[in-house]
């Protein structure tokens, strides 16, 4: 039997807040092979009896179900539209509707009537208080649908009525807030009644005027936070109305005394305003609004990949340390707060303070959070037992230090919540080692802590900034990971608003640095433009095209790509390409002795990322048919390669810089005349080798090295990397008992020290980027580029007997890839699963023999190596490598 089991739209499953008309797709399932679809039927409606049509695409005879277009749909502003697809295969089976629903957010600008309203006074410039607003609005008839459109300068929680709106944390999030503000829909149909309604927002600064990024600075998007609110009732005799934020609400100081990102919350009960969202608050000592000047122009909807409370950990331990100190201990690095229930006396204080490792002796240690104190505050009011948990801050945690909490400290009285941006999990890995296990398991807890709004550094100290050379390095690997499109296109929009107007990439995004750097050793010396970091510009779009097949986000980025290649062609000297501060193959072990920049020349890596990009933009202009622009760039893209070889490879193909990483961007980005080429990989090997085996690159290098020493038959090196377990190496975290990526290949030391406290992260996702590895080679699931968004995929694991078995899974836009290989004495089994709809083509060399174990079906071998072509289904193989 065939059916449809899932259907998105750009990427989300029932977006809330659609600005423009969505592509759809749709997920086939059977228990047959080789299913295909002839035929699709898609249909909307505004009632889900789908008696009131405003679209029917009739049959179409197309065998697309990803990225469909609907064309000559049209949509209006805050509706909920409800959606059917339908399909027949190649063996004219037909199934049944598949139903869901989308809703629309405000189309036009020319709509938002509401007014900024802020209950701060015009001395609380430097204040980190939260406030609360609440307006009233009637409703004269017997609603049918209500929808909010709510946004703040700061960070907000919405009421109506004294029910929260939603489910999301620290909206509107963090963006580049001058160009793009985010705002939320929500449907709140089952919150309003006929009569008289209370809206209400509770605010602090967040993002938007607290303290932010590592220079410390406050207020760099504006002084006051502020609400904007619209809401939209319809009644049932099909009228409807508009209410909007004024100047007629009032404010109050909230009882959150003190809320930032970097150092917590203080939450004073003694202040809280009884009912203050509902009909039954004592308004005597509120006051009038003030209303702040912003445009509208800036509102942008957040339809999906909202941050939420995504799942809830029950604490491992409660622990003494040799000082005494009492420490809750949940056993999982993650970004979030504690949830905690206490029963108290008035004006009782608790504190607790959250932190990231013990230090050798097993006590506190906090030196690596720098300025940021991460520390939560409660003074209660009364007797009466009570549930709390912040609102508009954030930790990044293992333990909490638990300061003043005079009643027995028990597990059951404390939970963490973990909070990051929602995206579904989509890529599994599973091996017979339990050590690469845990490695995966780092690898996933670590974007998930860094991928809340924004993709972040670290979530602990006083930087928590949008780094763009993690994203860079990290992209292909959180898009096996996590369906994390929505999350990096929103992203995105902001790389390109933040962008220099000639072009240059900041080093972070949103970029809260540039103008304020010269007091900074560092940034002083330029805050964009670094190579491995600008150029996420073009790679991310490029990765998320060969993930989804979607031209989208190439269509979006295509003048950020552009304008970023021209920059670098403006400021480059005969093509080599080098400006200001270049971070290069940061914290590589081959730096100068303290130093954090590796050895490998920055006129190497920035050429080689210019040619890279180069190269990428010409075949990006060419998948959208700008074939002036293709032609124009591959003719550049040439030219760079050709002074490249010029400058750093001889006329024998030895490379002139003989470090690790300049040998493996050479050959990643295919700098090398293809006859050099084994040459070069070769001593690369030799360069490892003379190290013992141990790597010797940072950023630029070690994202590539092992996919690299793989494709050029180096399988057994790229895996002695992998299993090593010694320092420096991925395992070494994984026995020091990480459960996060670290910065620092040895952020603990064997002796137990720590690294430099002033750069030390344990939960910083950078070096997990060697997931695209285990996903693309270990289990051997890759995109093809000639049909990309996994409609033809390419399999082709690398084997090695030491793992013993790994099995993986990717949830692609068709469904579930999956794969296990495991090694069986002499032989090796190897299950396979391909969604359809879909074709894939097996890759395997070095056999000795290769058959299908349930047809007991031999194939032919050329010179040992299996090229197959395979149609949607599973399979059960069995092959033996040559000895």
């Amino acid at each position: 039997m065939v059916k449809i089991s899932e259907i998105k739209f750009d990427h989300l499953k029932e977006p809330i807040g659609i600005e423009q008309i969505p592509k759809v797709s749709w997920i086939i399932e059977s228990d047959e092979s080789g299913v295909s679809q002839k035929q699709y039927q898609v249909q909307l409606s505004l009632t889900s009896d789908f008696s009131m049509l405003v679209y029917d695409s009739e049959w179409v005879e197309s065998s697309q179900s990803t990225q469909v277009s609907l064309p000559e749909l049209v949509i209006e502003t805050a509706k909920k539209y409800f959606v059917r697809v339908r399909i027949t295969t190649l063996n004219e089976e037909r199934t049944e509707w598949k139903n869901t629903s989308f809703i629309t957010g405000i189309l036009n600008s020319d709509q938002w009537k509401a007014q900024f309203i802020t209950a701060e006074a015009i001395d609380d410039k430097e204040s980190s208080k939260g406030t609360y607003i609440r307006g009233a609005f009637e409703v004269k008839k017997q609603v049918k649908e209500a929808y909010t459109f709510t946004s703040a300068l700061g960070v907000y929680k919405a009421y109506i009525n004294g029910e929260k709106i939603g489910t999301d944390e620290l909206a509107p999030g963090w963006t580049s807030y001058q160009n793009r503000l985010m705002y939320q829909t929500n449907e709140v149909t089952n919150l309003v009644v006929q009569g008289t309604n209370i809206i209400g927002a509770s605010l602090g600064a967040g993002w938007f005027k607290g303290k932010m990024g590592f220079l410390d600075e406050r207020n760099n998007y504006g002084d006051y936070s502020a609400f904007i609110g619209q809401i939209l009732v319809r009644y049932w005799d099909d009228t409807e109305e508009w209410f909007y934020t004024n100047h007629s609400y009032v404010g109050i100081d909230s009882p959150i005394v003190f809320s930032e990102i970097y150092d917590g919350e203080i939450f004073d009960s003694n202040q809280e305003v009884q009912n203050w969202n509902t009909k039954d608050a004592n308004l005597d000592h509120w006051h009038p609004v003030r209303t702040i000047p912003w445009s509208y122009t800036t509102l942008v909807s957040q339809p999906g990949s909202r941050v939420k409370v995504i799942e809830r950990i029950q604490p491992k331990a409660i622990l003494i340390t040799p000082n005494q100190e009492r420490v809750i201990d949940f056993g999982q690095n993650l970004t979030g707060w504690m949830e905690f229930s206490y029963q108290g006396e008035k004006d009782e204080e608790l504190e607790f303070q959250f932190f990231e490792t013990l230090d050798k002796e097993g006590n506190v240690y906090i030196d690596n959070l720098r300025s940021a104190k991460q520390t939560i505050r409660y003074i209660c009011s009364d007797e009466r037992p009570f549930r709390y948990h912040p609102s508009f801050t954030f930790q990044g945690f293992r333990y909490v230090h638990v300061k003043k909490y005079t009643a027995e400290l028990t597990c059951d009285n404390f939970e963490a919540c973990v909070v990051h941006s929602e995206m579904e999990l989509t890529g599994y890995i599973h091996t017979a080692n339990q050590d690469v296990n845990q490695l995966y398991h780092n690898m996933l807890w670590s974007m998930k802590g860094n991928f809340l709004d924004v993709p972040t550094d670290c979530p602990q100290r006083n930087e928590r900034c949008g780094w763009t050379g993690d994203v860079q390095i990290f992209c292909q690997t959180a898009l096996y990971l996590m369906n994390s499109y929505p999350f990096l296109a929103k992203w995105l929009k902001d790389v390109a608003a933040d962008q220099t107007a000639e072009g240059g990439i900041p080093h972070v995004v949103p970029d809260i640095v540039s103008g304020k750097e010269k007091d900074d050793w560092l940034l002083s010396q330029g805050t964009h433009s670094a190579a491995g970091w600008a150029d996420v510009a073009v790679t991310a779009p490029w990765d998320m095209y060969l993930t989804y097949g979607d031209t989208t986000i190439l269509e979006e980025q295509f003048s950020s790509m552009k304008a970023w290649i021209d920059f670098m062609h403006e400021h480059s000297e005969n093509n080599i390409w080098n400006y200001k501060l270049q971070f290069g193959d940061w914290l590589a072990l081959d730096a100068q002795e303290g130093s954090y920049f590796g050895a490998t020349p920055n006129d190497l890596t920035c050429t080689a990322f210019y040619a890279n990009s180069t190269h990428l933009f010409s075949k990006i202009a060419a998948i959208l048919d700008r074939d002036e622009l293709a032609k124009y760039y591959q003719n550049l893209h040439k030219n760079i390669v050709m002074t490249f070889r010029e400058k750093f490879i001889s006329a024998f193909g030895d490379l002139l810089v003989q470090t690790q990483t300049a040998h493996i961007l050479v050959l990643k980005f295919k700098l090398a005349p293809v006859e050099f080429e084994k040459k070069i990989a070769e001593n690369l090997v030799n360069l490892l080798e003379k190290n013992d085996g141990k790597l010797t690159t940072g950023f630029l290098g070690t994202p590539y090295i092992c996919q690299v020493l793989s494709d050029f038959g180096h399988e057994k090196e790229a895996y002695d990397l992998l299993l090593r377990t010694e320092f420096p190496s991925w395992l070494y975290q994984v026995q020091q008992g990480a459960t996060t990526i670290w910065e620092h290949w040895d952020g603990i030391k064997p002796d137990g020290t720590m690294w430099s406290p002033d750069m030390n992260s344990f939960n910083h996702y950078a070096y997990g980027s060697i997931g695209e590895w285990l996903f693309a080679t270990v289990i051997g699931i890759r995109a093809d580029e000639k049909s990309p968004g996994f409609k033809h995929t390419v399999i082709s694991p690398k084997i090695d007997a030491r793992l013993g078995e790994a099995k993986g899974c990717y949830h692609s836009p068709y469904g579930d890839i999956e794969v296990h290989w495991k090694i069986q004495e002499e032989t090796c089994l190897l299950s396979i699963k391909i969604p359809h709809n879909t074709s894939a083509n097996l890759q395997l060399d070095n056999l000795s023999y290769f058959r299908e174990i349930d047809k007991d079906t031999s194939f032919v071998l050329n010179k040992g190596c299996l090229n197959q072509e395979l149609v949607s289904g599973t399979y059960q193989f069995e092959f033996q490598h040559k000895k």
